[in-house]
């Protein structure tokens, strides 16, 4: 397979579309722990948007009536990934996971600081911030109050 550019433009990921078993329950989630607002609802679906961005919608969540929380061994999406802006933002998002018991593990890889956490439905997701100028390491532990601390940052 190869690494190179595919030629198509690709750019960036304008939205995702989630079969959830409870849509009340995963617009909760990604309401009042990720801040996402609600853009179109309908009876077992809605839409939901980053606050205050022109796109339509960036998450759609489609209700799967039926079907229980979903085999984590079976094959499916591995994750998403969302960026925050500022450092800052990743420590407001880890707290806000961590309260939801949602973050599953962290990472630094050098060019970015990376939370990873997992939906109602055990969706994983990934909310991560690209370092300025970083360079990449692998992966290794995350310690973002070094991290803070490297860059003269100090949060309430």
């Amino acid at each position: 397979m190869s690494t190179t550019t595919t030629g198509i433009g690709l750019k960036r990921l304008q939205h995702l579309v989630l079969w959830v078993s409870d849509v009340e329950r995963s617009l909760r989630f990604y309401g009042d722990v990720l801040g996402f607002e609600v853009k179109t609802r309908y009876p077992n679906a809605v839409f939901l948007r980053i606050p205050g961005s022109p796109d339509d919608h960036h998450l759609g969540l489609f209700e799967q009536t039926g079907v229980k929380r979903p085999d984590e061994r079976v094959a499916r999406m591995y994750h998403s990934a969302w960026e925050v802006g500022d450092i800052t933002d990743l420590v407001r998002a880890r707290q806000r996971l961590i309260e939801a018991g949602a973050l599953v593990g962290t990472s630094d890889h050098g060019v970015s600081l990376s939370l990873y956490a997992k939906d109602p439905d055990g969706l994983e997701f990934e909310i991560f911030w690209t370092v300025p100028g970083g360079t990449p390491v692998g992966t290794r532990p995350l310690d973002l109050e070094a991290e803070l601390a490297r860059r003269g940052i100090t949060m309430p």
